[in-house]
This record gives C-alpha cells, structure tokens and sequence, in this order.
C-alpha cells in the first residue's frame, strides 16, 4: 500500500472551504487505497506542541502543530517534525493542499528526501503570492520544482502555467456529495424555527461572511430587495470576526433591515448545512475572487436558483441563463437587481434552472468523478501504485 503524507493549513474540524476540501480529498483517497496522514497547524495548541496522532476509524493520521505567532519560526519547525515523520512512517509523496505555506513546505522537503510531491492550487492562493506582501521568487520555485501540479479550475490552471512555464497542470475539480447535498428536504429545519414569515424571500449565502465574498454586496441586496419584497439574508456560516465592524455599520444605517439577517454559526454537519440551503429561495456567490467556491457547487446541488459573480472557476459551473445567473465583478453593485429579476421568473421557469443546476454538478462535479481524476494523479505521481 502506498503511503502519503497531505500538508494543509486546515482540516476538519476548523471550518472554510480549505478544510472541507482537504478532509473530503484524504477520505476519498483512502477508498482508492491509498494510506494517508495528515500533518496540520492549530492556534490552541502551545507553539510547537505535536499533538499524537488523532487515528479517525483506522482511516488516516491527523498530526497537528502549535503555530508559533509568525511563519518564519514555523516553517522551520514544520520542517523538524516532517523529517521525524518520514523516518517514522516512510512516505512515498507528500501532497501540500494549497500552495503556501503547505505546498512550498511540501516541494521543499520532498525535494530534500528525494521523493515526488504534489502541491494543490485552491482559491485565492496564486493571487496572493502574486502581489505584495506576498512572495513571487517562492511562488515560482515551488510551482517549477514540485512533480504535479493540480487546480481546482482551468481559469486557474492558466495562471499557473503562464507563471511557471508548464503545461502539466492537472484540473481536479472540487466535488460535492449529491446523496447529501439533494433536492429533498427533511422538514428538519423550518422557516417557522427560524422566525422566517411565509411570504419572506429568503436570499442565502454559506461560508465566512468577509471582503473577498462579497459582504457589502451580499448587505446591499438585502436592502434592494426589502424595498419590494420582505425579504432576510440566511448567512449558513458565521461572519469573519475581523469584518464584524461592518455589519455593525450596516446595523447603523439600515437597522430595519439588519433585524432581518439570521446567521446560524458554524455547522460542522453536511446535512444541516443541506437544510439550510434548501430553504434559500435565491442563493448569491458575490465573490471578488474565487478559486471554485464548495459552497456554490453544494447550493446548485440542492437546486438553488444561484446568482453568482464571474469570479475565478465559476464560470466553468454555471451557464448565464441555463443553470443560473453571473454578474460581472464590476456590476456586483446591481446583485439587488439580479435577485428581483430572479423573483420575477414564472415558477416552470425557476424550475428549469434549479433542475439544470443540479444536473451540472452530478454530470461534473460527483465524487464519482473526483475519484477518477485522483486515480489519475497517483498513477502519475507514483507510477508503481497499482
């Protein structure tokens, strides 16, 4: 059995798309066969402090290290305790999910013990590398010296292959689990539970509410639309505790219509976050930039009517008109617009585009299909797997 190590800023329990994606990518490895362990970084331990491995089912090896206040006293430590886990438990790859600080970790020490890495480019990791403060001389080098290279886009492949020059870039599409994320509902959760009225349209959004979403947009529609409609904004996540001052403002300025904004926290289970999704009569992906937003895949999979910015990977998913609706990032101040548009359709028309949204993400983006596109990057990454 092949033996891999995955490096990830995030992994379940934390919460962002980072850690769904990760903890989602070691469990479908471990069908493949493959034995993982994981190596992460959490706040709550002491810096330093290597916690002993969390064994989830006999099904992979979660390590996890005490963040030291900056990376510069990190990365190095990190590096200590990937060269005591190779003597221990002898890795054949080692696979860092995102690209830094994960992936320039991931090239570098496998470079050092002569074995092949991986490094996966996710959201937003290649923009910040890019720009100040970020670092584009490591950027580059761990993009050049690492054997694969996996996208969660084409939008994105290109950029990596104009900043490194390859053309092996591999698209491993993010995935959704459509016997969970479905058309179905439980009647588990209510509008009536949460203080929703029966003639409310209810605009939905899932993640961490911050900048790079959209927040003043996703707060600006709202109002557009209370003002021909009683409307709320179900937030299915929680706002970034540093962009909290601006809901504060918009508590300020509109505090009739900030009374209408339900945020139910952090949701660790998939199927709840499923019931919540199903109860959005519009869902809106107002991102800046994105790489392949989870939270967009998981609402078209419970057929939400989704309005979404032209951002990173998205317009990959969703065909203006058939499937859903884009705005331009530059015209994301008509979102309260796009939504009354939306409102106006004839139910047999919201139907049709609800349906073909669903039907998008289980012809492309199933984990059917993430299984194969992982086989393929094992077989190139270690060619005697098999």
């Amino acid at each position: 059995m092949q033996r891999i190590l995955l490096i990830t800023e995030r992994f379940a329990p934390d919460l962002g798309g980072l850690a769904t994606s990760a903890t989602r990518l070691v469990t479908t490895l471990c069908q493949l066969g493959i034995e993982v362990d994981v190596l992460t970084w959490s706040r709550y331990l002491q810096p330093g402090e290597v916690l002993p491995p969390e064994n989830l089912g006999a099904k992979y090896r979660v390590y996890r290290i005490g963040l030291y206040r900056h990376w510069d006293m990190t990365m190095p430590h990190t590096l200590n305790v990937l060269d005591w886990l190779q003597q221990l438990r002898g890795y054949d790859a080692i696979w860092g999910h995102y690209l830094f600080p994960s992936g320039f970790l991931a090239a570098w020490f496998a470079g050092l013990k002569k074995i092949p890495s991986t490094v996966s480019a996710r959201g937003n990791d290649i923009d910040k590398e890019m720009f100040p403060p970020g670092d584009f001389a490591r950027l580059q080098w761990t993009l050049q010296h690492t054997k694969m290279i996996t996208a969660v886009s084409a939008d994105m492949s290109r950029k990596i292959q104009l900043l490194s020059g390859r053309d092996d870039v591999l698209v491993l599409k993010n995935a959704v689990d459509t016997e969970v994320f479905a058309l179905v509902k439980s009647g588990e959760i209510t509008r009536e539970q949460l203080g929703i009225a029966p003639d409310e349209v209810v605009l939905g959004f899932c993640g961490e509410v911050r900048e790079k979403k959209g927040q003043q947009f996703l707060l600006n529609a709202l109002t557009t639309v209370r003002k021909q409609h009683p409307a709320c904004l179900l937030i299915i996540g929680e706002v970034r505790a540093s962009q909290d001052s601006v809901l504060q403002v918009y508590k300020t300025q509109q505090p009739e219509d900030a009374q209408r904004i339900i945020i139910t926290g952090h949701l660790a289970n998939a199927k709840i976050v499923a019931e919540y999704l199903r109860l959005c009569d519009v869902y809106l992906q107002p991102s800046l930039w994105e790489g392949m937003p989870n939270a967009l895949l998981e609402a078209m999979a419970c057929g939400c009517c989704c309005i979404a910015s032209d951002a990173g990977g998205i317009p990959e998913v969703i065909l203006h008109g058939e499937n859903g609706f884009m705005l331009p990032r530059s015209q994301l101040h008509k979102l309260g617009e796009a939504v009354l548009e939306c409102l106006a359709m004839t139910s047999a028309q919201k139907n049709t585009i609800m349906q073909a949204a669903r039907d998008r993400i289980l012809t492309e983006y199933s984990i059917t299909q993430e299984q194969q596109r992982l086989q393929t990057l094992i077989d190139r990454l270690i060619p005697n797997s098999q």
